[in-house]
């Protein structure tokens, strides 16, 4: 069973789940197989679905496996992951100060996002886009109202150097009974300037980059830009203009906006760095500690090169691409796939 373990004197945590080591050994017997488990007709070999979206001419339904009987047809799948690094069922066992551990108590899903092997995140459709969102939104939703979850982690691994074990598009969903440290990090600096300036910092961020060098696009609602201090080469993130703290607060015309915006700049940087790995990680507002609140927001980390000792060991990041030229490349290619879409020539 999975646990989590804290550091010594740090707020760092660490989940050891030892049975994720089962998982190379069966996706490479599928790949012999020639065999996906996420694409259709194969859906035999993941646990069942408790949530797939299916399309009856305009209309999308919501579905369920039914014992026995999969979904067909669907066009995002979600259910619960064969491998989790959390689970509900995690021993109830705790350990002392200095070795601290808690039952990894949690969640573990894969929405698979996409019926089609063959298309990587960079083309996914605006609709398709929206129809991963909303779903994203139904399952994040019914998660916070479960017990013991305290946050909600959605990340995608696209790339076998970004940690994909699978080349079909999907995302994963984990839960935690704990704030992230990285989320709480961030939750403490806007509570702080809240308190002393009455200011989200998150938003001056959005104001200064809105128009400046490291912008690489804008929309109706949502603007894309390279941090100012970024780890990673070509690393991008997407903010919601206006103030909001989490991806359930998206209308759905915000929805669509945002698809317009992934679309546009995955496409661009897949353009940009040859469909090179990356991952994508949300970051928002916990819906269980109503106290501290983030701007919720999209980060994007290229994995186009290997951090070494003085990023692992010293937390000092070496970038070889400034975030003003990152923003240049990226801007110049994800403009263009934006007008593809949007049928300007």
């Amino acid at each position: 069973m999975p646990e989590i373990r804290k550091g010594y004197f740090t707020e760092e945590i660490s989940i050891v789940a030892p049975e994720r080591g089962l998982r190379p050994n069966q996706f490479l017997a599928e790949r012999k197989e020639q065999r996906c488990p996420f694409c259709p007709g194969n859906e035999e070999m993941t646990p069942p679905a408790d949530l797939v979206l299916v399309k009856r001419g305009e209309t999308l339904l919501k579905q369920t496996d039914a014992e026995g009987d999969t979904v067909k047809n669907w066009t995002v799948r979600v259910f619960p992951n064969q491998y989790p690094v959390v689970t509900p069922q995690a021993s109830p066992s705790y350990g002392e100060h200095p070795h601290y551990s808690e039952p990894a108590v949690g969640y573990h899903y894969v929405m698979v996002a996409t019926p089609r092997h063959d298309l990587p995140f960079s083309k996914v459709d605006i609709d398709q886009w929206t129809n991963i969102l909303a779903s994203l939104q139904d399952k994040v939703r019914w998660l916070y109202a479960q017990k013991g979850v305290s946050y909600v982690t959605v990340f995608i691994n696209s790339g076998k150097e970004a940690g994909a074990t699978s080349s079909h598009a999907h995302l994963q969903i984990v839960t935690t009974p704990r704030v992230p440290p990285n989320v709480e990090t961030e939750a403490q600096a806007v509570q702080s300037s809240l308190n002393e300036l009455g200011i989200c910092p998150m938003c001056q961020v959005v104001g200064a980059e809105t128009g400046g060098p490291r912008q690489i696009l804008a929309t109706d609602f949502y603007i894309a830009f390279t941090p100012w201090v970024s780890r990673h080469a070509y690393e991008f993130w997407i903010y919601p203009k206006h103030h909001q703290t989490s991806i359930l607060k998206m209308s759905q015309k915000e929805m669509m906006d945002l698809a317009l915006m992934l679309r546009s700049t995955l496409g661009g940087l897949a353009k940009a760095l040859d469909n090179s790995a990356f991952n994508l990680v949300f970051h928002g507002s916990s819906e269980k500690k109503t106290t501290k609140q983030i701007h919720w927001h999209i980060e994007v980390y290229p994995k186009i090169s290997t951090w070494a000792g003085l990023e692992l060991g010293a937390g000092i990041f070496v970038n070889e691409v400034s975030p003003e030229n990152a923003a240049q490349v990226l801007g110049s290619m994800s403009r263009k796939e934006l007008a593809q879409m949007v049928g300007i020539t």
